[in-house]
């Protein structure tokens, strides 16, 4: 079992728990253990295999680590199958909507018997709900727009829970000698932040044992289909893999095919029958008279490789990331690409966190990782008061990190540690932290954190009077969206790229995987309103550094060049640019 998979069994035995009404530090140890685990850079399935202590762990007790290693070895849980005797696990889906939660979830189904996501909507549209106390017609309308979300959104999985699933599909595939060359094509490939299904392209002169290999894959729940040359599984997370094995000759087409985007494949397609060739999935031919259209219609002129399908309708070959149909096309034929930003490119991190608010590392801790990782400088943006739960820090509380920041760094010339703080914006746009200690930070990061159900119209005034201080550099996780939990507040973007053009602020991209805020589309426009990007990790542990790489994909699909992301840029250049802030 892969990390993502063991949290997500462990967050809902806490999800569970809390419906039953357990007790709240029970409760608490589960959705605690799932974070740690989840988090967790090394797989804990080869943490078993060495016989680790998985107490040393946080958060992880005997019984903790008793309940991950019974995953590990036979993918069940007994506690778990335990509390879906008690209660329909297909409550869970029902506390994930807005407006619901344990307590609620509870409720609908002891009162109006309510055990999925279709008898809710039914009893929702016949005002059922609304009966219930507690509830009301505005919970009621909520409810209703939640299930039309999560409808919208089908069942699609973030694209680092992806990873932990297909890197290891992958090894296992490489093992066989059979196997020539391997790839994963599709949505997966371009990187978008979730995915639906996996595409995975082989090389093999004998795809037989490839695809006898590839079915008896040991995380496998269900295989739905076996044949020659194509097969396709259910993995135990539910994620779909298709795998089609493929000759040499075919191998470019066939990852141009089905690595997409369907609108980027219909515009080269055009692009060939205006030249007299047809592009499929086994190769670029030439297409007989009469025969327009025909995947094999006359000669083979490519295939091998993808640099060979694009150079056959006189182009260069164009990155996954850009393959939306977005103007790439015509593009590669003016010869104006964006040289990409690569991860090589980041000269530091503008935002995380140290035991100082929530952070789950020391100052000293959260440096090393950083000048481990060959870093110029990084922010350091401990929470402010406003959000007591994560131990926010006030003016007093700020000037006592000071001092130990200035112990951690005496003497140190390998790397700059920014004074920094992620500064709450309250209700009426003011920032939680007074004006003469905000004077002394090298950079300031804002953001919301609550209130995120304001009206539109004061959401967008509350941000823009925010951006409108002064001394405020960057605006942290612009929409607060958490991808597949939590939707963006609504708000004016536009106005607020604006606003920040004007006053000189730059837009995060947050690069944590729940959350890749900003998306590719407001990138673009931020792109094309010339305001400064910055991508952090908002990393609370030094494994969570690691998280630069969802940036920097993002960054890509948003066609984002180094000379649009700040922390690209050496000290001295970052340090000009913060202080032109005043000018």
């Amino acid at each position: 079992m892969e990390n993502t998979e063991i949290a997500r069994v462990l967050a809902d035995v806490s999800t569970l728990l809390e419906i039953q009404g357990a007790n709240p530090f029970r409760v608490r140890a589960y959705e605690n253990a799932a974070r740690t685990i989840e988090e967790h850079p090394t797989p804990l399935r080869d943490l078993v295999a060495a016989g680790a202590d998985l107490t040393e762990l946080p958060s992880i007790g005997k019984d903790m680590a008793s309940h991950i290693r019974e995953l590990v070895d036979t993918g069940r849980l007994t506690v778990l199958e335990e509390l879906q005797r008690a209660i329909p696990y297909s409550l869970i889906d029902l506390v994930r909507l807005p407006g619901v939660g344990p307590k609620r979830a509870r409720k609908l189904w002891e009162q109006l018997g309510i055990e999925t996501l279709d008898q809710l909507e039914t009893a929702a549209q016949e005002a059922r709900i609304e009966t219930l106390e507690g509830f009301g017609k505005k919970t009621q309308a909520r409810i209703l727009g939640g299930i039309a979300t999560v409808r919208q959104r089908g069942s699609r999985f973030r694209l680092a829970d992806a990873d932990q699933l297909v890197e290891p599909l992958l090894a296992h595939l490489r093992a066989t000698a059979d196997v020539q060359q391997v790839a994963v094509a599709g949505s997966y490939r371009r990187r978008l932040e979730t995915v639906g299904d996996i595409d995975i392209l082989a090389i093999a002169a004998q795809p037989g044992p490839v695809m006898a290999h590839f079915t008896s894959y040991p995380r496998v729940r269900k295989v739905e289909m076996s044949g020659d040359t194509r097969g396709t599984v259910i993995l135990e997370s539910g994620l779909q893999v298709d795998l089609r094995v493929l000759p040499a000759a075919s191998y470019g087409a066939a990852l141009q095919y089905f690595t997409g985007s369907k609108a980027h494949n219909v515009k080269l397609r055009k692009r060939a029958v205006a030249r007299g060739l047809s592009i499929s999935e086994y190769g670029v031919f030439e297409v007989a008279e009469g025969d327009e259209g025909a995947a094999t219609g006359g000669r083979r002129v490519s295939g091998a490789t993808e640099e060979d399908v694009y150079a056959a309708v006189n182009l260069p070959w164009i990155p996954p990331e850009l393959r939306e149909d977005r103007g790439e096309i015509e593009a590669a034929e003016r010869g104006t690409l964006p040289a990409l930003l690569t991860l090589d490119d980041m000269r530091g991190d503008l935002q995380m966190h140290s035991t100082w608010s929530d952070g789950k590392q020391s100052i000293a801790e959260m440096l090393q990782g950083c000048v481990a990782r060959g870093y110029e400088y990084f922010a350091l943006t401990d929470h402010s008061k406003n959000l007591a739960m994560t131990g926010g820090l006030d003016a007093a509380g700020v000037r006592r990190q000071w001092a130990e920041i200035a112990e951690v760094t005496a003497g140190r010339d390998d790397i700059t540690l920014l004074r920094s703080l992620e500064i709450d914006i309250l209700r009426d746009g003011s920032l939680d932290l007074e004006d003469e200690v905000i004077a002394e930070l090298d950079v300031v990061v804002v953001s919301v954190h609550t209130l995120l159900d304001l009206p539109a119209a004061q959401q967008t005034k509350r941000i823009l009077t925010a951006l409108e201080h002064p001394a405020v550099h960057v605006l942290a996780h612009p929409t607060g969206r958490l991808i597949n939990r939590r939707e963006p507040y609504a708000f004016d973007l536009d106005a607020v790229l604006h606003c920040a053009r004007e006053h000189h602020v730059a837009v995060e991209l947050n690069a944590h995987p729940h959350r890749l805020d900003l998306r590719d589309i407001h990138l673009l426009a931020a792109r094309e309103l010339g305001v400064p990007v910055v991508i952090s990790t908002d990393a609370h542990q030094v494994p969570d550094l690691a998280f630069m790489r969802y940036g920097v994909e993002q960054a890509r699909r948003a066609w984002l060049e180094p000379a649009h992301v700040l922390n690209t840029r050496p000290l001295s250049e970052l340090r000009r640019w913060l202080a032109a802030k005043g000018i």
